[in-house]
């Protein structure tokens, strides 16, 4: 296994994952965003996104995408948009190691923490955060408004 940045010629592979994440979290038509669009996100003029790999013998087979988060209270802070491994490879300490290495980049650039959010189904990625002493913030509701682009 090694862990390394993400390149612009991971994003197919990068999208493969996403859309294995959203069938697992039964929502795959939630999954709109096209190549393009997320390559130049990540890796056009202005990226808004930054990931790190995991791969075993050369194939992609996990990853954590994060983009910088501003709090009015506390700072820049990491916000962790997904962390995914493919279901073959849990359980192997990928994620462990994709979510070592966040919190390192955190460090790196002087990030206040890292936030992010997991299905309250999701119990064994509850479990696993809890590992990390993750606090679990049940006070909070996620708001969203959707804009439909032409």
């Amino acid at each position: 296994m090694s862990l390394r940045r993400a390149t612009a010629t991971d994003c197919p592979r990068l999208l493969e994952l996403i859309r294995e994440l959203a069938e697992y979290e039964k929502a795959p038509e939630e999954v709109t965003v096209t190549l393009e669009h997320f390559t130049n996100s990540g890796f056009g003029p202005n990226p808004v996104w930054w990931a790190f790999v995991a791969e075993v013998d050369g194939i992609v087979q996990g990853f954590a995408l994060y983009y910088i988060r501003y709090s009015t209270w506390k700072g820049q802070r990491m916000y962790l948009e997904d962390i995914i491994v493919t279901d073959a490879m849990r359980g192997k300490g990928l994620g462990k190691q994709l979510l070592d290495r966040l919190i390192e980049e955190a460090k790196e650039k002087n990030f206040c923490g890292i936030t992010w959010q997991v299905l309250e189904w999701n119990e064994p990625a509850i479990n696993f955060y809890k590992k990390y002493n993750a606090k679990m913030d049940p006070e909070w509701i996620n708001c969203s408004i959707e804009i439909k682009n032409p």
